[in-house]
């Protein structure tokens, strides 16, 4: 059992929370949810996540509940055991009791192969704090696989894959929002001095989990940030904000990050990218990529072969209104997986695409792996 503190620790002994501290009650875990979490009954979903376990099964999580971003959301996990082409229903649902809301998940195969389901718990919809919870499955190619029990590991939200860095270490970008708290009385916790992109690092394989550093990219909105590694020793933060893409470097391992400023990647304001390293050592960004640099449409795949000095090809995924956040997963046979939705109260589908660097490259959906638009899941719920 991680140790987290007093407050969690006297959760999971079973005590009381103190008013205010609902949202650090571990929550319960639904592994056989019922129909009040079917596709009919959700009115909005979106912001998903994927990974694929060692053998080939895939996974897939995003979160609903209620009309909007709100109290009533919760966390789904659906699995696919034939490479995308069928989901299941929800295998486990995360929803907090009261107020206190799941969101933006994230999942995680780590260097052991084993599974990390994380997600950001909350009072209301911003209580000024949060908090990074994660359960860890050991066997993510079977069916039903066992889950360790929740835990909660920093203050604030991780909606972007950690990262595993040369030195061993392990990344999480976390983001504190520099938002006012969306919601008053007993339950607020303004971290406001604390908040920022953060790097949080396990030296001991996700044991234990310390902050290393963070950077302050001028008009962060959410963060949604990235870290990537870079061949030269430094990491590269990628951060979103009010004019796209931020970025940040540090050459300390994470210890400190330079002011940091607008990147030299254009992309829309206030919208969620995706940006990972290929096996083949190139750099893989999903990104909008519309006509009018505004609308979240025409989702894109670049590459870059000079550490996203420059990016070439441009495959489009996507090109509709409404589609949004990226988030993907390389297989060992070079496939590429990304996922995102599409229009979260209306249509409310996620969708999945699969492709190839050379389709990338070429721009064109040709490779014998490419497929476009499969659905994975569609909620049906009528407001």
């Amino acid at each position: 059992m991680f140790l987290l503190g007093k407050v969690v620790l006297m959760f999971a002994l079973g005590g009381v929370p103190h008013a205010g501290e609902e949202a650090l009650r571990a929550p319960v875990i639904q592994y056989h949810p019922g129909p009040e979490y079917g596709a009919e009954k959700r009115l909005f979903q979106g912001i998903p996540g994927i990974e694929r376990a060692p053998r080939g099964r895939l996974w897939a999580t995003w979160y609903a509940g209620g009309d909007n971003e709100g109290p009533a959301n919760y966390v789904v996990l659906v699995t696919s055991a034939d490479d995308g082409r069928t989901w299941s229903s929800p295998v486990l649902v995360i929803d907090p009791e009261g107020d206190v809301r799941a969101f933006d998940p994230c999942l995680w195969v780590d260097p052991d192969g084993r599974l990390w389901l994380f997600w950001a718990q909350a009072y209301g919809h911003w209580d000024g704090r949060a908090g990074v919870w994660a359960m860890v499955a050991e066997e993510p190619d079977r069916e039903k696989p066992t889950w360790s029990s929740p835990r909660r590991l920093w203050d604030g939200i991780m909606m972007n894959k950690p990262i595993a860095l040369a030195s061993g270490e392990w990344a999480l970008p976390v983001a504190i929002w520099s938002l006012t708290p969306t919601i008053s009385g007993p339950q607020v916790r303004d971290l406001a001095d604390r908040s920022g992109s953060l790097m949080v690092v396990s030296t001991d394989g996700g044991t234990n989990w310390g902050l290393r550093g963070k950077s302050a990219v001028p008009q962060r909105s959410c963060d949604e940030h990235h870290i990537v590694e870079l061949k030269d020793g430094r990491l590269w933060m990628l951060v979103r904000t009010e004019y796209g893409i931020g970025d940040s470097y540090s050459s300390d391992r994470g210890r400190t990050w330079d002011p940091g400023g607008q990147s030299h990647i254009t992309h829309i304001p206030h919208a969620r990218f995706f940006i990972r390293r290929l096996a083949s050592g190139r750099l893989l960004l999903v990104k909008h990529d519309p006509p009018d640099r505004n609308t979240r449409s025409h989702l894109t795949a670049f590459l870059s072969g000079d550490e996203g000095q420059t990016w070439q090809g441009g495959l489009l995924l996507d090109e509709r209104r409404g589609v949004s956040y990226p988030d993907g997963v390389q297989g060992p046979d070079g496939t590429i997986y990304v996922i995102y939705d599409y229009s979260r109260r209306s249509e409310k589908r996620i969708l999945l695409t699969t492709f190839t660097e050379s389709d990338v490259l070429t721009g064109v959906y040709q490779s014998p792996v490419a497929r476009r638009r499969l659905l994975v899941n569609q909620a049906t719920g009528r407001n």
